[in-house]
């Protein structure tokens, strides 16, 4: 593959080199760097933006990507305004639907930054990976097996994000609709 000095010149099967999936061992900093930046957003986004630590690294000793996923619910009227201030703050948008966007910060033309962050704009209510970083966070046997089933993910799909993604949809509907009908 030949090197960019821009992400965006690359295609998706180049990002997924240069971006495999890692899983990693449960890390303390991961708290301290959701803190971190979560009050660092509180400073930079509108008041009426809540921001919840969500993925796998919100989600007590199990293994995860080494990145920090981030849910900011606001009024879909706020959304263009947030995108702005997250674009001049080093947030890179990846993908932007009608009332969601997506960001990254910490993905480097060279590879992943030491603090790599994922950003999920939404609007208020839009929050199922709150109901399963809860409900995993209630049930470690659960937790667990999603530990287990992303571990048996990991090579298989370790240059593919979306079948990764895909592989585990299933699992995370059936504990997430469960946490919403409130078996938690």
């Amino acid at each position: 593959m030949a090197m960019s000095n821009s992400l965006s010149d690359l295609s998706l099967e180049e990002l997924w080199q240069l971006f495999p999936i890692q899983l990693v061992a449960p890390r303390p900093k991961w708290q301290t760097w959701y803190a971190e930046e979560e009050r660092r957003l509180k400073h930079l986004l509108p008041a009426n933006a809540a921001i919840s630590h969500v993925g796998s690294t919100a989600i007590a000793n199990i293994w995860a990507k080494p990145i920090v996923d981030i849910l900011v619910e606001a009024p879909h009227a706020n959304h263009a305004t947030i995108k702005e201030i997250l674009e001049q703050n080093d947030y890179i948008c990846m993908a932007q639907r009608e009332n969601r966007s997506d960001f990254n910060k910490g993905y480097l033309p060279q590879g992943f930054a030491e603090r790599v962050f994922h950003l999920h704009l939404r609007v208020p209510g839009d929050n199922d990976e709150i109901y399963f970083r809860d409900y995993l966070n209630n049930h470690p046997e659960i937790a667990h097996q999603y530990e287990e089933l992303k571990l048996a993910l990991w090579k298989p799909y370790e240059y593919d994000r979306d079948g990764y993604t895909a592989a585990k949809t299933e699992f995370v509907k059936k504990y997430t609709q469960l946490a919403r009908r409130g078996k938690v």
